[in-house]
């Protein structure tokens, strides 16, 4: 996939397109769509970026037009939410060359949406409970919920929503930069991705603003807006929790299976096993304990 992207524009265009209409049906698709433009942003820049994301915009115009008779709603979501965003992340992380810097500014388009969605309602906990209404309805009727827990429950869920709508967009973003760079270290660094992420870290600042937002949280626990900034940090600790995951396994020499059966324990452990891993990597601002196991090791020769 990597390749073909990197033969040419449009063929870059067209990994971007496709996915791009892919993904109205498989959603994960999406990241390949935004990883390609990652990939042609980070190794050509900015310009061939633009006309990549250009080409396909027109390519998914006309496929869409001709099948359903209007093309600018699909066209708007994937220059809004696929290409534009990871293209400018993809151009930070080329001008910068810093991959934590990129990470921890990525969170700034997470801010961006959470400050869209106050600015468009007044009562964002009531908007996201209308959303949510067909689906509470849908599990009453089936006997799943009875009616007056369901209630409870769409009213706790509709208050997180917004933070965590936010936090989920960008960290999408997020990952898709990270296969695009992936992408690009398989064809022109081999090897140099791995030691790249390995060495992931938020700044000690991010900590601390972690812990004062934790502290608001628990004091206006009737105000949502430190809860809703606290989910825009999770992804950046739970990106570097995973990098010591990394770290450590590369430090220790475990085999893939340890990191294979990590990632299927975050597939299997929902969320609990992503809320342990985003404490890891909080705890690791402070403990820096992939540069402690190495010093460890070292020291016992």
């Amino acid at each position: 996939m990597a390749s073909f992207t990197m033969r040419g524009r449009l063929q870059a265009a067209l990994v971007a397109g496709a996915s791009a209409l892919l993904s109205l049906v498989l959603p994960l698709v999406g990241l390949i769509s935004s990883a390609a433009v990652a990939l042609v942003t980070l190794r050509k820049g900015a310009n061939e970026g633009l006309i990549v994301i250009a080409l396909a915009a027109v390519f998914s115009a006309l496929v869409t037009f001709a099948a359903l008779g209007s093309a600018m709603p699909v066209v708007g979501f994937a220059l809004l939410a696929l290409w534009l965003p990871v293209w400018i992340l993809g151009l930070l992380l080329r001008q910068s060359r810093s991959l934590d810097l990129t990470v921890q500014l990525a969170a700034l388009l997470g801010l961006l949406i959470l400050l869209g969605i106050h600015l468009q309602t007044a009562d964002p906990a009531h908007y996201w409970a209308q959303l949510l209404e067909t689906v509470r309805e849908k599990l009453v009727q089936s006997g799943a919920l009875d009616a007056d827990t369901s209630k409870q429950l769409v009213a706790e869920v509709s208050r997180w929503m917004t933070g965590a709508f936010a936090a989920t967009f960008y960290f999408q973003v997020l990952l898709a930069l990270l296969l695009g760079r992936w992408w690009q270290a398989l064809l022109y660094n081999p090897g140099g991705f791995g030691v790249e992420f390995r060495a992931l870290r938020v700044q000690a600042a991010m900590g601390f603003l972690g812990l004062g937002l934790l502290a608001l949280a628990l004091l206006l626990r009737d105000t949502m807006w430190p809860t809703e900034l606290l989910l825009l940090l999770a992804p950046l600790f739970f990106l570097q929790g995973v990098a010591v995951v990394h770290g450590l396994a590369r430090t220790y020499s475990a085999g893939r299976g340890w990191l294979i059966g990590f990632y299927v324990l975050l597939a299997l452990v929902m969320p609990h096993a992503e809320i342990l891993v985003a404490g890891l990597g909080f705890l690791d601002v402070w403990a820096n304990l992939r540069a402690r196991a190495a010093a460890r090791l070292k020291a016992r020769g």
